[in-house]
């Protein structure tokens, strides 16, 4: 049995009396005063995310933007540098290997940030797609620690609370700088649909940095728990839910991400088919006309009580006090305001489908 992994934070998460839970291979904080709490924290003043769970790739050499275009969905051809692209590495026949932020440092040298749970399976298989690329991979995994600072005063506490100058910083965009001699990234990224900043640096300096942000008072520690009900709420899909080797991007509603207009990429031709012809099934938003709470899994039904998919992630929101759920169903049953039924323990609840996005997003424009 593989032994469960630890961030460079693993002893602050304890010593604050976080409840901690294994996900993605490591054993993470789920929850410090609650997670509804702390999603309000967020979404009004702002938390502090341990995120050093992430898994980050550099790739470099001649071939570098050639390489990183074969393997991913969205276009980083001619990209200014410090631009950040979300998109997916896909399958050929168009399934999610993993959905990633690519960060353009420099000319032809490129910051991929891959998921968690996916790291090792990851790098395998952008180790496997390399041959015949001038490349250099590099595993920077067990070397950056990362922190997420989210929420509408973010922007504040990152300069007078961290001393890190960011409002230059526009959504998506990032500045590589020094710290007190250290050398940091600093993004203007996140997910949680609030504006906020995600830090890269050593464990060392992450360390440093979230005591600072703990010891002012003004940015609450947060975990895992009220990050999924931050990202749920605002329509952002996560790897295993709403996208996996089964669920391609045009399924999950994530075709602005795949860029058909540049000439090749791994699963090109099954996502461009699924574009032209449509998918059989779709990732949608369902509202429950009650105030029962779908979970991960439960069947979603027809009128006529036929099984069309299942929920792959469901609340009682925070944000908006709906009982709300994304799921996989049948393309038939798509459209917004098409009534359905939801099966929780033997019972039958009248749902309609909505859009996903529950909440809507605060991003700095």
């Amino acid at each position: 049995m593989e032994e469960t992994k630890k961030t460079c934070l693993h002893d602050k998460h304890l010593a604050l009396g976080a409840l901690m839970s294994p996900f993605g291979g490591f054993d993470m904080p789920i929850q410090y005063a609650g997670i509804t709490e702390e999603h309000n924290a967020v979404r009004n003043h702002c938390g502090v995310f341990d995120v050093s769970h992430m898994g980050e790739v550099n790739i470099s050499g001649p071939d570098a933007e050639k390489y990183v275009n074969h393997i991913f969905t969205n276009d980083i051809t001619n990209a200014p540098d410090g631009k950040i692209f979300y998109g997916m590495m896909c399958q050929e026949d168009g399934g999610t290997v993993d959905d990633l932020l690519v960060y353009k440092r420099g000319h032809n040298n490129f910051l991929l940030v891959i998921n968690a749970a996916n790291i090792d399976k990851d790098i395998a298989w952008i180790e496997a797609q390399s041959e015949g690329y001038e490349i250099a991979i590099v595993n920077l995994c067990n070397i950056l620690g990362e922190l997420a600072v989210q929420g509408p005063e973010s922007e504040k506490i990152m300069e007078t609370v961290l001393g890190i100058n960011c409002s230059n910083l526009e959504f998506y965009t990032f500045e590589e700088m020094l710290l007190d001699g250290e050398h940091i990234l600093v993004s203007r990224t996140g997910y949680t649909g609030e504006d906020g900043f995600e830090i890269y640096a050593t464990h060392d300096i992450i360390r440093k940095l979230w005591d600072q942000l703990i010891e002012s008072g003004q940015c609450a520690p947060c975990g895992l728990g009220c990050r999924d009900t931050l990202r749920f709420e605002v329509g952002l899909p996560l790897y295993g839910d709403e996208l996996d080797e089964n669920i391609t991007p045009i399924m999950a509603g994530l075709g602005f991400f795949v860029k058909l207009d540049k000439p090749e990429f791994i699963g090109r031709e099954a996502l461009a088919r699924q574009k032209s012809e449509g998918s059989t099934k779709k990732i949608v938003g369902i509202e429950l006309l009650d105030r029962a709470i779908p979970r991960h899994g439960y069947e979603v039904l027809a009128p006529d009580d036929t099984i069309i998919g299942h929920i792959t992630t469901g609340y009682r929101g925070i944000s908006v006090d709906k009982s709300i759920a994304m799921a996989l169903i049948d393309e038939p049953y798509t459209k917004q305001g098409t009534e359905l039924k939801v099966k929780i323990h033997r019972k039958l609840f009248p749902a309609i489908v909505t859009s996903k996005k529950f909440y809507k997003k605060s991003y700095k424009k």
